[in-house]
C-alpha cells in the first residue's frame, strides 16, 4: 500500500511523464494523442493538488532534515518548486483554455512557457519527496 507521501510523489511522476510525451506527441503532428495526454496530465495534477492539501492539512508540516551543503540545495529546490507550482495554475489554465478554443497560436505562445514550467514542477516535486522522505528522512525513534 502506498502512503500518501508516495501517492503525490507518484502523481508528480506521471504528470512529467504524461507532459513529456504530450509534447512529444505534438511534435509528431499527433494532435488527439496530445490533447488525450495534456488532459490526462491536468487531471493528475489536480487529484495531486487535492491529495497534497488533504495530506498536509492532516500532518502539517515535513521538516528537511538533511544538514550541511544539502539545506541550501534544498531549499533552492523547495523554494523555485513552489514559486512555479503557484504560477502554473493561471498558465496551464490559460494553455487549456487557448487550445479549447481552437486559439492555437496562442495557444504555442503560451505553452511555451507552461510545458517547461509544469515539467519543473512535476520533476522537483519527486525530488523533493526524495530527500525528505528517503535520503534525509527522520530516522525511527531509537536508532540515532
Amino acid at each position: 500500500m502506498f502512503s500518501q507521501a508516495e501517492l503525490n510523489a507518484s502523481l508528480n511522476a506521471a504528470s512529467a511523464v504524461l507532459l513529456a510525451t504530450g509534447y512529444a506527441f505534438i511534435r509528431q503532428r499527433k494532435v488527439l494523442w496530445h490533447k488525450a495526454c495534456m488532459l490526462t496530465a491536468v487531471g493528475t495534477s489536480a487529484a495531486f493538488l487535492v491529495s497534497y492539501v488533504l495530506y498536509h492539512a492532516r500532518v502539517g508540516a515535513v521538516r528537511f532534515q538533511g544538514h550541511g551543503w544539502i539545506r541550501p540545495v534544498y531549499f533552492s529546490i523547495l523554494l523555485t518548486h513552489t514559486i512555479l507550482a503557484i504560477a502554473i495554475v493561471p498558465l496551464a489554465g490559460v494553455t487549456l483554455y487557448r487550445a479549447w478554443h481552437a486559439q492555437f497560436d496562442r495557444h504555442r505562445r503560451v505553452a511555451r512557457w507552461t510545458l517547461p514550467a509544469w515539467l519543473y514542477v512535476s520533476v522537483t516535486g519527486v525530488a523533493i519527496y526524495f530527500l525528505v522522505y528517503r535520503i534525509y528522512a527522520m530516522a525511527p525513534p531509537g536508532t540515532r
